[in-house]
């Protein structure tokens, strides 16, 4: 392709021409790309297979636009993905990562700074990375376990500078090993389905929580009030809980299903006693401004199914149920 200089002119033979000659360039890499798939993606594809946590994908630029495509890609067809950039990764969100992932990095130039700074605290973390990259002998490829070579070519940009057929066949390699781990997973149609209820959970894990929350007629204590009476407010609540107050509002404790029983293992039954020697003090609760994915996401960190929710300034705003979450009788999980 020529110069882009041509004052906006149309190129000879028309835009068509020129469309067409892009898409010829793209589809040559495409066909280079396909050309050099070997051992070093199927070495890719069993290190993803054999992900026990999540597939982390990082890249900067254009190589982290493509990235978030392929999270979004492995996430929708089994394999659980997010994508981490890696500025942010070097400023905390480093504590996302987990003993047991697995980092897809993708960087043309394998020599990104940013990104290759990044990855020896990933493997650090416990990490283990695939690198996809177009130059083999790349301080990327020195750093991961196994490397997808895609090399394109030529750029499609009559400059050669703006990343087009290299973006290309980055993104349908990445297409490549979802498909390619859908068949080793044996991931079909009701899976599919599973994952992708009508965008309804999406949008709901996007709200504030103050949106979903429960907020009349709770079950309320005061910390102060006898067991008798804390158990009333449990047994009408239910949430399998009771929220249990100070003087002011603040929360002060909960009384779950949970410390009565350990309750009656112990120490027997004593209706008097204040139910402050028997609640859990200081428990987990989230803020109303928190996202309902952040707090789904907490729950099933920390196997809870219930959670008060706070104001500002400490006192009870509500309480949220994982079904509020995740759409009770809207949602399934669990196989049929």
């Amino acid at each position: 392709m020529s110069s882009c200089e041509h004052n906006g002119a149309p190129p000879q033979g028309g835009w068509l021409a020129l469309a067409r000659e892009v898409l010829d360039i793209e589809i040559e890499g495409l066909a280079a790309a396909r050309g050099q798939l070997d051992g070093g993606f199927e070495d890719a594809l069993a290190l993803l297979a054999a992900c026990t946590g999540r597939v982390v994908v990082t890249g900067i630029g254009k190589s982290g636009l493509v990235g978030r495509k392929i999270a979004a890609t492995l996430s929708s067809t089994g394999t659980p993905a997010f994508f981490l950039h890696p500025v942010e990764g070097a400023h905390g969100d480093l504590g996302m990562i987990r003993t047991g992932d697995v980092v897809l990095a993708l960087s043309n130039s394998g020599e990104t700074d940013e990104l290759n700074t990044l990855l020896p605290a990933l493997k650090s973390l416990g990490a283990r990375i695939v690198g996809l990259t177009s130059a083999e002998n790349s301080t990327l490829a020195r750093l991961s376990e196994a490397v997808v070579l895609v090399r394109v070519p030529r750029e499609a940009c009559p400059m050669g500078l703006a990343p087009t057929a290299s973006t290309t066949a980055a993104l349908a390699v990445g297409d490549a090993l979802a498909v390619c781990l859908m068949r080793l997973k044996d991931f079909g149609t009701r899976d599919f389905k599973r994952v992708h209820p009508g965008g309804a959970l999406g949008a709901r894990l996007s709200q504030r929580i103050e949106t979903l929350m429960h907020t009349a007629n709770l079950p309320l204590a005061a910390q102060s009030a006898p067991l008798s009476e804390a158990l009333a407010a449990l047994n009408a609540g239910g949430f399998g809980l009771a929220a249990l107050t100070e003087a002011d509002g603040t929360l002060a404790g909960v009384l779950t299903d949970g410390d009565v029983r350990r309750m009656l293992c112990k120490s027997g039954f004593d209706p008097g006693r204040t139910v402050a020697e028997v609640m859990t003090k200081n428990p987990l609760s989230v803020a109303a401004s928190a996202s309902a994915a952040q707090v789904l996401d907490l729950m099933e960190a920390r196997q809870i199914t219930v959670l008060p929710v706070l104001n500002d300034n400490g006192s009870l705003a509500g309480l949220v149920h994982v079904h509020d979450l995740l759409g009770k009788g809207r949602v399934r999980f669990a196989p049929e």
